[in-house]
């Protein structure tokens, strides 16, 4: 019986007086959603047919899932870890770019892997910080309009299609983050975290922010109008911790990982 047959004949489950029907694996199909021009296996088969399907949701659906698969798989045996953000647009004269390359290495000399977004700038300084450190160091990539591709400092790399499969990478893996200025991007991921910590999904997980002068103003801001106004409370605050000194980031992440490691 093929997947557009119908059951109605010898199937005698069928209440009588029920519309024709057909399937299409789980699904049931009646009506007009019957005139069904070919069969999936047909599709699959004829590699003469129309690739659209490829774009489809369902085949979407698979993809994500395989994207999740390919990230357990590749992160599964993974070393304690920290993320570490900031702008792709950093040059390596800048100042925050030698400091990210500090924060890698001293990462990397604390035993912790090293997780970027794998491409230029802050990331890419993380990543070779670490690698030259002895450590590893991890680029996890995102596909963009814009070439970009990863860095010569990732050790384990993977490239993504979806933003979201990307983030759930960031987070299952790492015991902290650490952001460096940056864009859009950093901003996301730095309030994403904020938000899973406060709704307590992930616990013994803290944000630092490197740079007091350039995240000076984003903290102020939050404490005088967001918490100001009664939309986060006092203690929200305290899951942001604000430094310029490589040590002082490092020995955060490390009482964390250590407070952690005594509840388990």
């Amino acid at each position: 019986m093929t997947e557009f047959d119908d059951r109605a004949d010898g199937d005698d489950s069928r209440a009588a007086g029920a519309p024709p029907q057909s399937y299409r694996g789980p699904v049931v199909l009646r009506g007009e959603q019957r005139n069904q021009a070919s069969t999936t296996d047909q599709r699959l088969l004829d590699s003469r047919g129309p690739s659209d399907w490829v774009h489809t949701d369902p085949w979407r659906v698979l993809r994500i899932q395989a994207e999740f698969v390919e990230g357990f798989g590749a992160l599964a045996s993974l070393p304690r870890a920290v993320s570490v953000f900031g702008s792709a647009r950093t040059k390596p004269e800048d100042p925050h770019y030698g400091q990210a390359q500090q924060i890698g290495a001293a990462l990397a000399k604390e035993g912790f892997a090293v997780i970027t977004g794998g491409g230029p700038g802050i990331m890419e300084a993380a990543n070779k910080g670490a690698k030259e450190a002895g450590g590893l160091s991890v680029g996890l990539g995102i596909e963009l309009p814009f070439e970009q591709g990863l860095n010569h400092y990732v050790d384990l790399g993977i490239n993504f299609r979806y933003f979201f499969t990307r983030k759930t990478m960031f987070v299952k893996y790492s015991q902290a983050y650490i952001c460096l200025p940056g864009g859009f991007g950093t901003l996301d991921e730095l309030f994403e975290a904020l938000t899973l910590v406060q709704t307590k999904k992930v616990t013994k997980f803290p944000v630092v922010l490197f740079g007091s002068e350039y995240w000076g103003g984003l903290m102020e801001w939050i404490r005088s109008s967001v918490a100001g106004a009664g939309n986060v409370s006092a203690p929200d605050l305290d899951l942001l911790h604000v430094t310029d000194d490589v040590d002082d980031a490092i020995r955060v992440v490390h009482d964390a990982y250590a407070a952690w490691q005594a509840a388990h």
